[in-house]
């Protein structure tokens, strides 16, 4: 197990975790940090645990053993109050998960008027400042099925953003989109990277995680096996399975 325990705590710390379903133990003995302002890739083939890593993050699954801490504050305590930790912290899905029925603007004002208990004034200013940043200002009275997946992505980042979260969590965000349209919802990325946003990214875009990762961590069957900086995790890899494992993705033509 690689492991970043011999950093300083970061805004978020997770340390010995792990998570089975059933028999089959999905995370095994993982421990991360990830530092304000950071961005942290990460990588490995499917089933390797990226996404279930995310969902105990946001504290949509219940971890097995081990401690996930935010901001000095341990958020696998069960008395602490869920909805609260995931007003702070946002997470983006590969699926849009947007409302169908609702416009735009309703989709993004949702949880703050619902969750946050903001009044709807308020809330649809926030929207609408938010639905500019992420170039979509034009959109807010459209249906999700009137915006292409490009769009109906940078909306699902949007409703994330809106609540103005310390962390946001990115899984496979791009793995909907057709080609032409990838370019649009990495770019938004880069450009929350460069206003300092931290993030915590599971993709399959390497030439991505390569640009604009702070921190590459390659996952293999649940454990982290190498953690670095992009330079070294990608181009110089010390395992033979992250090796193996980009070995593969070269040969299809994404690194």
């Amino acid at each position: 197990m690689i492991s970043t325990t011999g950093q300083a705590a970061g805004l978020l710390s997770i340390r010995n975790l792990r998570k089975s379903f059933g028999t089959n133990l999905v995370l095994d003995d993982v421990s991360l940090d990830v530092q304000q302002g950071e961005c942290v890739v990460l990588i490995g083939a499917s089933g390797s645990g990226k996404s279930t890593l995310l969902r105990c993050v946001n504290l949509l699954e219940v971890v097995d053993d081990g401690v996930i801490e935010l901001a000095g504050a341990d958020i696998t305590d069960p008395r602490v109050n869920a909805d609260q930790v995931r007003s702070r912290v946002g997470i983006v899905f590969q699926a849009f998960n947007l409302f169908p029925h609702l416009t735009v603007l309703q989709n993004v004002t949702l949880s703050p008027i619902k969750v946050h208990g903001l009044p709807r004034a308020e809330a649809e200013t926030r929207a609408r400042a938010m639905l500019e940043r992420v170039g979509l200002s034009d959109k807010a009275t459209a249906k999700p099925d009137e915006l292409s997946g490009g769009q109906q992505q940078r909306v699902a980042i949007a409703r994330a953003l809106v609540n103005s979260p310390v962390l946001m969590l990115l899984d496979e965000v791009t793995s909907a989109l057709d080609p032409e349209l990838v370019g649009e919802v990495l770019s938004l990325l880069r450009e929350l990277k460069d206003e300092g946003m931290t993030m915590l990214i599971a993709t399959h875009e390497m030439g991505f995680a390569k640009q604009v990762a702070d921190t590459v961590c390659f996952l293999d069957g649940g454990r982290l096996l190498e953690v670095g900086p992009p330079s070294q995790v990608l181009e110089d890899p010390e395992q033979p399975r992250t090796r193996q494992f980009l070995a593969r993705i070269i040969e299809a033509g994404r690194l």
